[in-house]
């Protein structure tokens, strides 16, 4: 409350020091082929006649603008008009953009696409969305965090649980990947499960982000090892001129952000992040205490016109303890101290982009470095007083060494990009843990040391005919590595795809892409070892694949507006399949922990199918809505052969986001969304009440005869969001009340169960001591979560 009242007095007083300001940006336009800069170039502010051009470096200076998030125009004769990713404006500083111009070979007839900010590539005419920082700063119920804003986006799901899973078009939470200005980095959430995307705090800043580049399909041939998505964060530069500083306080941390030159020549911009979760959930008596840390930078560097040199960097430290302080806990609290171990994870990525540009063409080499470290454990009934209680003890290390080499030229209307990949990944595991299968105890107990060679290479080529009616685009890949004989053949993994769009009229377009994709299996998987030996390796395990087959209508009456309707199928083979519990890995992952470190075979089958619908509008008096629907069906075969839904198989997804600019600074918006009621497998009560079964895992167990037989009630949340921005000389200041689930909905959740105890707190023992005696507690999920943010730019 306190909060809430010094809040509301400073919003109060800082209009009395606001004045009507204007605010300046300053750009570069140069050719997206070989960086010349271009004079003489036409810049306009979309949706005004505030504008001006290029001098004879391709720089320009624009003043006289309002505050707040724009974008600008860029048009020259010989080129294809070209709209900006969104820029904030401020008072206190002058921000810069850079705009890369196409050149156009063809004389353009009156059949024609306009710029939009709603964006499609020769490569990716369909399953591409641009999000702009726009999108991504002011998003209600998503603070900030971008892998909160995709949800809001066609075939992402959504769930009532805290969670960050990236789950795109009913295919698993480990099927996508994720580049920060080129560079591949495996872990965008804090507490990561391994083998998977997911996690509940994103670790990416806000403030670093420009755009983003979200394909549920139609990947590039340079984006290797996805299934069912790929993200492209795409990073702001230093400031040039001055030194900059902007701190935070946020939903769950507080953040400090650094940016300037250094020197001439270079920029940079550095953050950290630091959250305070721990001390929230140990007042709200939460089981678990989460806490982390964060930090990013990137270094920037033009040596001259013709070469640059990038440094990113992104890394996360996350410790997760339990809350074992509480008096009395209730069931639920019980349940969750009983089934959570003690989680202690870093991570970091480490990258170097340098671009070599020539007359048509450019060289991209990248170099980048990423480290996972894993380690969790135990006891049962959290009782450390003895190792005999210890029921898990997990450490495990995940090093990928990555260089890719690309070209990309340009010539007669043609683009054409090929290069290669090769990467060393060295995987370790120490594991101690009694798992129980069949009425019988199975001891895991291993030590591994796994070293990985990896191997790709790709070519794409794209065109466009007919006057740019018509654009095509043919790509192919093919991955390998050294962990054996059946995945070291580059042609046992070819991978083409191809695209293509049409030009109905001005308005209107077909789109279409079809392709074959492969995906190495989860290192936890392909390094899993018993009696000391590689099992999977044994079992001859192989690349998973996916086909697919896209196709699409789009409709853009205006610069600003755009619908899309696109209906997709997916097909699944070799996907890896549980030996002991026969099931497909594709329906796990979206837990705390790990995922993959098992026994498998290569023979799962699936398929995802179904359509997707999206309106985007952007209007020039500040009205931002996106509507999005996904009729999906996800389903992999049984051990009978029999297609049965996966977990992910929500059927609908339904999503309205508006946000309003008002006068003054303030900006108002709301979030609804819908998921159809997700499956969910039954507990098997009779072996979870088994002692030495339960005692082995502190919890039930799935009935997996049973798989994703039940469904939950459909899943729905209102979130709403109001934001006051200054504007002053020497300062920019932010305030935001987010709330999410305003109407405190109650979503379904899998019963709790619990062992009974006597009025002394002694378990209930039945069948001579064999087994405990249960109960099913109702369980649900959802509450009230109101946050404040406070962000200051000077």
């Amino acid at each position: 409350m306190k909060t809430m009242k010094y809040l509301l007095l400073t919003l109060f007083i800082l209009p009395f020091f606001a004045q009507a300001q204007e605010a300046s940006l300053k750009g570069r336009v140069v050719d997206a082929a070989n960086n010349e800069p271009l004079p003489f170039v036409n810049i306009i502010v979309s949706g005004t006649d505030i504008g001006t051009i290029t001098d004879m470096d391709g720089n320009f200076l624009i003043t006289g603008l309002k505050p707040g998030f724009i974008r600008v125009e860029a048009s020259f004769v010989g080129y294809k008009r070209a709209v900006s990713s969104e820029i904030e404006v401020s008072v206190a500083s002058t921000n810069s953009v850079e705009i890369q111009l196409e050149e156009q070979q063809e004389q353009i007839e009156e059949v024609t696409v306009t710029a939009s900010p709603f964006r499609k590539t020769e490569e990716s005419p369909v399953s591409l969305r641009t999000i702009g920082i726009g999108e991504i700063e002011k998003a209600p119920g998503a603070n900030r965090d971008i892998s909160k804003v995709i949800q809001s986006f066609p075939g992402v799901q959504s769930t009532p649980a805290f969670r960050n899973d990236v789950i795109i078009r009913g295919g698993g939470p480990s099927e996508s990947r994720f580049y920060l200005d080129g560079v591949e980095v495996p872990f965008i959430n804090h507490f990561s499960t391994q083998g998977a995307s997911g996690g509940p705090v994103g670790i990416i800043n806000a403030d670093f982000l420009r755009e983003v580049n979200y394909y549920s399909g139609a990947f590039p041939a340079n984006r290797g090892n996805a299934l069912s998505g790929v993200l492209e964060f795409f990073q702001v530069d230093g400031n040039d001129e001055r030194l900059k500083f902007q701190g935070a306080v946020g939903a769950s941390e507080v953040a400090a952000t650094l940016d300037g030159p250094l020197g001439e020549k270079t920029t940079f911009i550095f953050s950290a992040r630091r959250s305070y979760l721990q001390f929230l959930f140990s007042v709200l008596e939460l089981p678990f205490l989460p806490n982390f840390t964060d930090m990013q930078f990137k270094v920037r560097t033009r040596f001259d016109k013709k070469n640059e040199l990038t440094f990113i960097g992104l890394g996360a430290i996350d410790v997760f303890d339990l809350n074992l302080g509480i008096e009395d806990p209730d069931e639920q609290q019980q349940f969750i101290l009983s089934q959570i171990p003690v989680n202690e994870q870093w991570n970091y990525s480490l990258g170097a982009v340098y671009k070599h540009f020539r007359d048509n063409s450019y060289q991209t080499v990248v170099l980048s470095r990423s480290h996972l470290n894993n380690g969790a454990y135990k006891y049962f009934d959290n009782d450390d007083s003895s190792e005999e209680n210890k029921i898990l003890d997990y450490s495990s290390e995940e090093i990928e060494n990555k260089l890719r080499v690309e070209n990309t030229t340009r010539v007669n209307d043609y683009k054409i990009n090929f290069g290669g990949n090769l990467d060393y990944v060295t995987y370790t595991n120490a594991t101690q843990q009694k798992r129980f299968y069949n009425d019988e105890i199975l001891e895991i107990d291993y030590n591994t040391g796994l070293n990985l060679v990896k191997w790709a290479v790709f070519g794409q080529v794209s065109k466009n005919l007919f006057s740019e009616r018509l654009s095509l685009s043919l790509g192919v890949r093919a991955d390998a590595n050294n962990y054996s004989t059946g995945m070291s053949n580059l042609l046992d993994q070819f991978s083409p795809r191809f695209s293509a769009s049409y030009n109905l009229t001005t308005q209107w377009s077909l789109n279409f892409n079809t392709g074959r994709y492969y995906q190495l299996p989860p290192y936890t998987t392909l390094g899993f070892k018993q009696n000391d030996v590689f099992v999977n390796k044994n079992n001859n395990l192989k690349y998973i694949s996916v086909d697919h087959l896209i196709g699409g209508l789009e409709f853009r009456p205006d610069q600003n507006i755009l619908f899309t309707l696109e209906g997709f199928w997916k097909g699944y083979d070799d996907y890896p399949f549980s030996v002991k519990d026969e099931i497909s890995l594709a329906n796990k992952g979206d837990d705390f922990g790990v995922v993959g470190d098992e026994e498998v075979i290569s023979a799962s089958e699936g398929q995802a199918n179904g359509a997707e619908f999206q309106a985007r509008i952007t209007t020039r008096n500040g009205l931002n809505a996106n509507l999005s629907y996904t009729l999906v069906r996800s389903e992999f075969k049984n051990t009978e052969g029999e297609y049965i839904p996966t977990k992910w198989d929500s059927k609908h997804l339904l999503n309205l986001t508006a946000t309003k600019e008002l006068k003054n600074g303030w900006r108002v918006g709301g979030r609804w969304r819908f998921v159809g009621g997700l499956p969910y497998t039954p507990y098997d009560l009779e072996r979870s009440s088994m002692v030495q079964a339960w005692n082995l895992s502190g919890g039930p167990y799935l009935d997996y005869d049973r798989l994703n037989s039940e469904r939950f009630k459909p899943f729905h949340q209102l979130d709403v969001r109001v934001d006051k921005s200054f504007y002053l000389d020497n300062l920019t200041a932010k305030f935001y009340i987010d709330i999410q689930n305003l109407y405190n909905f109650q979503a379904d959740q899998q019963d709790i169960i619990v062992r009974e105890q006597n009025e002394n707190g002694e378990f209930l023992l039945t069948d001579n001591g064999t087994h405990y005696q249960l109960r099913r507690v109702d369980n649900t999920t959802g509450t009230v979560l109101p946050t404040i943010g406070i962000i200051l730019e000077f």
